[in-house]
């Protein structure tokens, strides 16, 4: 189900705007959130709010909880943040009233906390990638709707994020465009970072209400001009908000993708009667594939996995992807003679015969949460096997995460003690 949580400030918390909305105090393990969240929907859409800045805007840029925010929507189970805020314009074209849907960001704070963990567990480095911050499908809904409000907006923009409240000096503001930065604000870096490093697709719309202070034939920024600027537009962004939430929900962005229509069946294949699912038209389908690694990264949302384990041998396309969007080490599950080092085994039932899997004796320890990845369950008797070399080493299986279920064939059951993820069934063997 989708869930959208939405931070941003004044405007947003309008009871016409949200509908049956009533306030929730939360905590999480990095504090109190901003502001209670208020909790209610849009067009029938489950809708969590957050006013960065405290309900009656009391907390300054640099003292804003972000961790906590952001920690808070994930805990209400979020599968999409979508943030709104203020800029200043660093760019002619840029005008006052003009949305910015963000695709990259130039961090300058130096005094916000910019990460969930303050220190690593052995062995367990978290380094969360940030190539391409803000959510390519996210950002390409917030385009279609603002082409069909026909709202003055620009489809990218770099913010850079300072620390606040100061606004800039000239010398700054000059030097921030010189690095190629196209609107300034003090809050958006942050938050999207550690959106990032929760795993939870996050985009933001920018409404530019001043040029900063670069501008010669311009006054200076003020802290009333913004407040007049957006209040005159506030209402662009909630139209551009309930009009982009009802496509999330519809499931614009897995539309994208029909993986029934990609993935090929093959009859009679590797025997007579077999109707065999083919995923390699996925992997030459780039969006489809990334559709898959998007899919398994918001099923790994609140679990805490320090690993994804693959099976061999398709598991470890699929496994090893998403461990590297999660930034997380990758264990291999082998057949058996296939791993140098010394490793544990288990014996597993075949329709015919046996077989057994390996893994090395040192890829978990015992606070390992690990989600197990592989293309396809028929009967379960290879994940259950997976499972149980995790476990005699020590390690704890957080769930299990499979493109094609072929539920006729019950491997559910097999691991119905654990969580498990299939992006789509097929009926039949």
């Amino acid at each position: 189900m989708v869930k959208i949580g939405i931070i941003g400030g004044s405007g947003l918390d309008d009871p016409a705007i949200l509908h049956d909305g009533r306030d929730k105090e939360v905590y999480t393990p990095y504090g109190k959130p901003s502001s209670p969240l208020k909790v209610g929907t849009i067009k029938g859409i489950p809708i969590v709010l957050i006013a960065r800045h405290g309900r009656e805007h009391t907390i300054p840029p640099t003292f804003v909880n972000n961790r906590a925010n952001i920690h808070a929507l994930q805990q209400e189970g979020c599968t999409h943040i979508l943030a709104t805020t203020a800029c200043g314009s660093l760019r002619e074209e840029i005008k006052r009233g003009d949305l910015v849907i963000l695709d990259q960001f130039i961090d300058f704070t130096r005094l916000r906390k910019l990460s969930f963990h303050d220190t690593f567990e052995p062995h367990h480095a978290v380094h969360t990638g940030m190539a391409e911050p803000f959510h390519k499908e996210l950002r390409q809904q917030l385009i279609r709707s603002c082409q069909n409000l026909g709202l003055s907006y620009h489809p990218k923009g770099t913010v850079i994020t300072i620390e606040g409240p100061r606004f800039s000096t000239k010398a700054e503001s000059k030097m921030f465009r010189s690095w190629g930065a196209d609107v300034i604000n003090m809050s958006i870096a942050p938050e999207c970072i550690l959106a990032n490093e929760a795993g939870i697709p996050y985009a933001a719309v920018a409404m530019s209400t001043d040029y900063d202070c670069w501008k010669e034939d311009e006054a200076p920024v003020s802290w009333e001009e913004i407040l007049k600027t957006f209040q005159l537009n506030v209402s662009k962004v909630i139209s551009l908000l309930t009009t982009t939430i009802p496509r999330l929900a519809d499931h614009r962005l897995a539309d994208q993708v029909d993986l029934r229509s990609i993935i090929r069946t093959v009859p009679h294949w590797p025997k007579p009667g077999i109707m065999f699912r083919d995923i390699t038209p996925v992997l030459q389908s780039p969006e489809a594939f990334a559709f898959c690694i998007q899919k398994f990264k918001e099923y790994c949302q609140g679990k805490n996995i320090t690993k994804i384990a693959g099976i061999e041998s398709r598991g470890f396309i699929f496994g090893a992807a998403l461990a590297k969007e999660l930034s997380l080490p990758f264990i291999l599950v082998r057949k058996k003679g296939k791993l140098p080092a010394e490793k544990v085994s288990v014996e597993y039932q075949l329709e015919y015969g046996t077989d057994i899997l390996e893994m090395h004796k040192d890829a978990a320890v015992s606070t390992d949460k690990i989600l197990i990845v592989d293309d396809l369950i028929a009967t379960g008797g290879t994940l259950q096997a997976a499972i149980k070399l995790i476990e005699s080493i020590g390690g704890k299986v957080a769930g299990c995460a499979v493109v094609i279920e072929l539920p006729d064939l019950h491997g559910r059951d097999a691991v119905k003690n654990y969580d498990m993820l299939s992006l789509i069934q097929f009926e039949g063997d």
